[in-house]
């Protein structure tokens, strides 16, 4: 890629070409390779643009996990905004989904955030990011459900819990994605009875 050819992109479209090389990187070679300066010689780009746009390796690994995620809760989304569905139908489409979006990502998104584990920068994404999917099932669940909103969303919370755990153990090759699904289903039926 030339200098003049680098230069014509805007810098939102620069920040996803960089965004775009380390999620490259990392499917290829693993999360620990994915430094800024390693970024920079993939993408063709001079260190100091990749520092720019990203500040630090860490600042870098939370980006590219927030477009991951990001994407993940968008298909949750658009599950949400199609018709109506009985407590069945409901369950196993956010089930499915969500057991979906975690094997979409080939354990990139496991991976990028272990590699991020213990920062306390990474601690406040993470449940940021939790509390956007435990809105999305609260508001999905809320038409099937008689718990006040303050039972179902801590019920959601422990849903998003096992739904962590779940897809870990898939990535792993302990369950399928459809066997993830059926257990994070399972336990939603489960969590909509009053106490």
């Amino acid at each position: 890629m030339s200098l003049s050819s680098q230069s014509r992109l805007s810098k939102a479209d620069r920040r996803q070409q960089l965004l775009d090389t380390a999620l490259a990187i990392v499917r290829e070679e693993g999360a620990d390779r994915l430094t800024l300066g390693h970024l920079a010689a993939r993408a063709g780009v001079s260190k100091p643009i990749a520092y720019e746009h990203f500040g630090t390796r860490s600042g870098l690994l939370i980006a590219l996990y927030k477009a991951i995620d990001s994407g993940k809760a968008e298909t949750l989304r658009q599950t949400l905004l199609t018709t109506p569905r009985g407590l069945d139908e409901t369950v196993s489409m956010l089930a499915d989904a969500y057991m979906h979006c975690y094997a979409d990502t080939s354990g990139e998104w496991h991976a990028i955030g272990a590699a991020l584990s213990g920062s306390d920068e990474m601690g406040a994404v993470h449940q940021e990011l939790l509390d956007v999917y435990v809105a999305l099932f609260a508001t999905a669940l809320k038409p099937h459900s008689a718990l006040q909103a303050r039972q179902l969303h801590l019920r959601c919370v422990g849903l998003i819990g096992a739904g962590e755990a779940l897809s870990a153990a898939m990535v792993r090759g302990e369950a399928t994605e459809k066997q993830a699904a059926r257990a994070l289903a399972a336990l939603m039926r489960g969590s909509l009875a009053p106490a």
